[in-house]
């Protein structure tokens, strides 16, 4: 089990940790620290508790700003993989259409050709 001091507000709070997330934990609480600063320089210092509430909320701020973002994102994603299914879908009956066309139009030629004697049956 890993350890690390943190500080902040001045206070030295040792934490426990999984085994290698000592960095990830120490710069989480970075991150707090200066939103704690950032309170503590536009308030005072107002107390540990007030402090700590106010850095947390807008940490719970920036979370939820990230996530909004994130669900934007993945319903602009979904709108775009949704038109390029319709999309692939488009092309399909396109690709179809050609298809067939080519074929008539290979068939005609082939009647043409039999029928003006361009060509022999069967060379």
């Amino acid at each position: 089990m890993g350890q690390v001091s943190v500080t902040l507000n001045g206070r030295t709070y040792r934490l426990e940790c999984g085994d290698g997330e000592e960095a990830h934990l120490i710069a989480l609480s970075e991150h707090l620290a200066t939103h704690v600063d950032t309170m503590k320089r536009k308030f005072g210092q107002i107390g540990d508790d007030r402090l700590v509430l106010m850095a947390a909320l807008m940490v719970t701020d920036e979370l939820w700003e990230a996530r909004r973002q994130i669900e934007a994102l993945r319903a602009e994603l979904n709108d775009i993989v949704q038109g390029m299914s319709a999309a692939d879908a488009d092309n399909r009956a396109l690709e179809k259409g050609l298809v067939n066309t080519i074929g008539a139009a290979a068939d005609r030629l082939e009647m043409l050709t039999e029928r003006f004697g361009l060509v022999k049956p069967g060379n």
